[in-house]
């Protein structure tokens, strides 16, 4: 595969990702973005949120920046009850159940805003960045490629999620 013909695939995938964002929370009221199935599960606002929010900490890791989470104040915008480097990793069930929403338009331009790091930075890779070993933790060590595709998948899963709770709440109507 060409370093051109990887970068397409990414730019599309993360693309589906900036698309779906919006889309899922459209025409859902506060109380529908924060309805459960059940007292453990996510709503449909945490999972949004959550997606963004590790796509953003960890292209920002990779492009060796501050992440716009806070560089750009999407923190103070959203207001959560957390702390400001929460991205939502083993959050308990009760954690869940503090998030507010204070603006359901603040998921699609918080998306916009980590997508468009994101495109910026799938566009500058070439086949050597993509060799790059960023956590030699791990055996084998993660490579930003591997970081990148696993950064989509966890989005990805998500969103499916996401899409998943938002049927429950229409079929609540």
């Amino acid at each position: 595969m060409t370093t051109e013909t990887a970068r397409d695939l990414l730019l599309d995938g993360f693309g589906r990702i900036h698309d779906g964002v919006p889309e899922v929370v459209d025409g859902l009221s506060v109380d529908e973005l924060l309805w459960r199935p059940d007292a453990d599960a996510n709503h449909v606002a945490w999972l949004v949120w959550h997606l963004s929010r590790q796509q953003d900490e960890q292209v920002a890791h990779l492009a060796g920046e501050q992440s716009a989470w806070h560089a750009d104040g999407w923190v103070d915008r959203f207001g959560l009850p957390y702390p400001p480097d929460t991205l939502g990793f083993r959050m308990s069930s009760a954690d869940v159940g503090r998030f507010t929403v204070v603006d359901p338009g603040l998921f699609g331009d918080y998306q916009s805003a980590v997508h468009d790091r994101t495109a910026a930075l799938v566009q500058g890779l070439d086949a050597e960045a993509y060799e790059r070993v960023v956590d030699a933790r791990w055996d084998p060590p993660v490579t930003a490629g591997v970081r990148i595709m696993s950064v989509l998948a966890d989005a990805t899963k998500h969103l499916g999620q996401a899409e998943y709770v938002r049927g429950l709440v229409e079929r609540r109507r």
